[in-house]
């Protein structure tokens, strides 16, 4: 920096050379002025460089260090290390290759560079190291010089990056075991759709399919079955999250509501009702939510359902899609202990076509989630006349899962 002081004949400037170190809760500053700006270019491009050097004399046993190679051992320039002190701050499994470059000097060679790593202060520096020998008229070796170039940081950055990739490997081997886990488990509790609601005149059809771009499956899930009292139980509904403890969650409402049905003269909002209470009460899902929509179709053909946050069936008929009103939709799961659901009632007729889906069929990133939906009414409106089966199966060929960030479940039940 230059420094300016005014002297009793003027003002005197010079270029001072300051460093500055810790010394417990203090800095320890020190200067001088410099030698020449030659001097002052050395001393920045050693440090920007991260370099220095240094001059053994094997004759006299002086020894010469640029401040650059002070920097990098953290020594004081007027007591740089001998070559027997450098020879011990070599790492003991470095020692071979230091050994072989010293060899090579002390013969009159010059042996090509090499990354030896020494203990300073109990820090481990990595110096890439050149040397060149001075000979004399009678050909030996009266002084070793040696060039140093620290690689310190860029070790250390390769170790990080080496170490981020490796937990990177980790997480990913991780994911897909967990992944592969939940799949089966999946396969496992979902059911197939029961034959038995043919009895009330209903064909069903059933998907699930996992988004390509999760790594983990949902907690998309669906239930038919033919109850004991003739109604047919109707449900679908999304645990929020992926992976294990979504499958958990989603195990847990599926069983749940499976018991919860059996009691006789249930409407679907009392049902909906006691699955809240369930979720709410449970300290292990304290902050998982939870949608559904649960229903039941009697011997009258009457669709009695409920909705706790869940996206609005769709119905076509008569060549018409549109989705089904749902004034009556009330919060998710989880959210509040004590609430009661409502029932609504949509008579179905001949040829009704239900759809029920979760919202990974219609959410896209960036876009409005009525738009998803509108398309799945136009793809619906394509599928009049078809079979449960068939309606399933043409909606199905027009998804396209690598484009959707979430796993979705489809459930289809015709009044035949």
């Amino acid at each position: 920096m230059d420094y300016t002081e005014r002297r009793g004949d003027g003002l005197h400037r010079t270029q001072l050379l300051y460093e500055a170190a810790s010394c417990g809760d203090n800095v320890l500053a020190t200067w001088r002025p410099t030698h020449d700006r030659a001097e002052l270019l050395s001393r920045d491009a050693q440090y920007i460089a991260s370099m220095g050097w240094g001059t053994w004399d094997l004759l006299s046993g002086d020894t010469t260090w640029s401040e650059g190679l002070c920097w990098l051992f953290r020594t004081d320039a007027t007591r740089p290390l001998s070559l027997p002190e450098l020879c011990d701050a070599v790492l003991l499994e470095d020692v071979p290759r230091f050994g072989k470059l010293l060899t090579g000097l002390l013969d009159g060679e010059e042996p090509p560079g090499v990354e030896v790593r020494f203990s300073v202060f109990g820090e481990i520096r990595t110096l890439h190291l050149v040397g060149r020998p001075v000979l004399s008229t009678d050909g030996l070796v009266w002084s070793v010089h040696l060039i140093a170039r620290g690689l310190t940081t860029q070790v250390r950055s390769r170790q990080r990056l080496a170490a981020t990739r490796r937990q990177s490997d980790h997480l990913r081997q991780e994911a897909a075991a967990e992944r592969r886990v939940a799949s089966v488990l999946r396969e496992a509790l979902l059911p197939t759709h029961s034959g038995e609601l043919a009895g009330l005149g209903l064909s069903v059809a059933a998907a699930y399919v996992p988004a390509e771009s999760v790594a983990a499956v949902g907690g998309d899930w669906y239930k038919c079955r033919l109850l004991p009292d003739g109604r047919g139980l109707i449900a679908i509904g999304d645990a929020c999250g992926h992976g294990l403890g979504a499958v958990a969650r989603m195990a847990q409402q599926r069983h749940a509501l499976a018991g919860l049905a059996h009691a006789p003269g249930t409407h679907a909002g009392e049902l909906t009702t006691w699955l809240n209470e369930l979720l709410c009460g449970d300290p292990a899902a304290e902050t998982a939510t939870a949608t559904a929509i649960i229903g039941h179709v009697d011997a009258r053909r009457d669709f009695r359902w409920a909705c706790a946050g869940h996206l609005a069936p769709l119905l076509l008929r008569d060549g018409r899609a549109t989705a089904l009103d749902t004034a009556h939709r009330e919060p998710l799961f989880g959210m509040l202990p004590g609430h009661e659901y409502a029932t609504a009632t949509l008579a179905l007729r001949p040829g009704d076509l239900l759809l029920l889906y979760t919202d990974g069929m219609v959410e896209r990133r960036g876009e409005d989630i009525t738009t998803g939906i509108d398309a799945l009414l136009s793809e619906l409106v394509a599928c009049d006349g078809l079979t449960a089966q068939e309606a399933l199966d043409r909606i199905m060929a027009a998804y396209t899962p690598e484009t959707h960030e979430d796993d979705t479940c489809l459930l289809a039940i015709r009044l035949d």
